[in-house]
């Protein structure tokens, strides 16, 4: 299956290139594609089609069917419950995680510097407070 897709997206990227040569070669006299439109000439006239003109024609039609053969042999099937089930699994990794989990912490060492700070402070010794008698 894997070189049916890889032939036709090389086809596809010939065609699409030839596709824009041929609309770049044809002449701007209204002989072209756009007398169809509302052009100079009528659009089933006796000169209406010349060989670039069909030649455009068919490329468009085989860039669209090989476009669309393309995306119908690259869809995937999604099914709705494989996602649910992958976003519930995500949910449920991420709440039993931690917050040390989530990396290396920049302020770390100074986080722990302030907390040391604070406990030497709460653990010092207070000095004896002396009774003094009011007056």
């Amino acid at each position: 299956m894997n070189i049916i897709k890889s032939i036709l997206l090389v086809v596809f990227v010939i065609i699409a290139i030839l596709l824009v040569l041929l609309v770049l070669v044809q002449n701007d006299e209204g002989n072209g594609m756009g007398s169809a439109f509302g052009g100079q000439s009528a659009a089933f006239g006796a000169h209406s089609a010349s060989v670039l003109t069909k030649t455009t024609g068919v490329f468009v039609t085989l860039f669209f069917v090989i476009v669309f053969t393309l995306a119908f042999l690259n869809k995937n099937p999604s099914d709705d419950t494989d996602l649910m089930q992958q976003a519930a699994e995500q949910v449920n990794e991420g709440s039993s995680e931690t917050s040390s989990d989530f990396g290396w912490d920049p302020l770390a060492e100074e986080k722990k510097d302030a907390v040391e700070e604070t406990q030497s402070i709460v653990n010092a010794e207070q000095p004896e407070v002396l009774d003094v008698p009011a007056e």
